[in-house]
C-alpha cells in the first residue's frame, strides 16, 4: 500500500488543539504517514513529534501549510471525508491502493472547492459526528485493520491486556 497523508484544513489553535491533536493521533496510529496543517501551531507540532520520539515510527507533522497549493500539487488521489460524500463502504474499493492518498479534514465549513478539486468525496455515516470518528472509521477500513496493533518500535510501548495498564520503557 502507498503512503496515507492527511490535510487539516480551518485548524484555529486557541479553539480545535485538542481536536487537531486527536486527529493527527489517530491518523497516525491507524496507518498515515503525516498530517499537513494549514494553519502554523509549533505547539502541536511539539506534542506530535513528542509522540512519535517516545512511541515510535515515522509519523512528520507540518503546520503552515496553504491548503490549496497542497491539494493542487499532491501526487496522488484527494479523498474528502464529508457527510454528503459516497457511502465509505462504497467508495474504499474505487480508491487506488498503489497511489498515495491525502485525506482532506475539516475543522470548520469546508470552501466548495475542497469538493470540486477531491477525487473522492467520502461520507462516514450521515449524521453529525466527529472528524476524528470519521477519519479513524475511513482509516480502520481502509487499512483492513492492520495497522490497529503494528508495533511503530519506539522507546515505550503499551500492552493490550484485559485489567491494568501496562507500559514497557525500553529505554530503562
Amino acid at each position: 500500500m502507498s503512503d496515507i497523508w492527511i490535510m487539516r484544513i480551518g485548524h484555529r489553535p486557541q479553539r480545535d488543539k485538542r481536536v487537531t491533536t486527536h486527529v493527527a493521533l489517530s491518523s497516525r496510529a491507524l496507518g498515515a504517514k503525516g498530517i499537513f496543517v494549514d494553519t502554523e501551531d509549533p505547539v502541536l507540532e511539539e506534542n506530535i513529534r513528542s509522540v512519535v520520539g517516545r512511541f515510535g515510527g515515522d509519523y512528520t507533522i507540518e503546520t503552515g501549510v496553504p491548503w490549496k497549493r497542497k491539494i493542487a500539487e499532491f501526487p496522488g488521489k484527494v479523498v474528502h471525508l464529508t457527510m454528503y460524500g459516497q457511502r465509505v463502504d462504497e467508495a474504499i474499493p474505487k480508491i487506488p491502493r498503489d497511489e498515495d492518498i491525502l485525506i482532506v479534514v475539516g475543522a470548520e465549513k469546508v470552501p466548495p472547492e475542497v469538493y470540486q478539486r477531491a477525487d473522492f468525496n467520502v461520507s462516514v455515516g450521515n449524521q453529525p459526528h466527529s472528524e476524528i470518528a470519521a477519519l479513524a472509521i475511513f482509516l480502520d477500513r481502509f487499512t483492513g485493520g492492520s495497522e490497529l496493533y503494528s508495533d511503530r518500535h519506539g522507546r515505550m510501548t503499551v500492552v493490550p491486556n484485559e485489567r491494568g495498564k501496562t507500559v514497557v520503557d525500553a529505554s530503562r
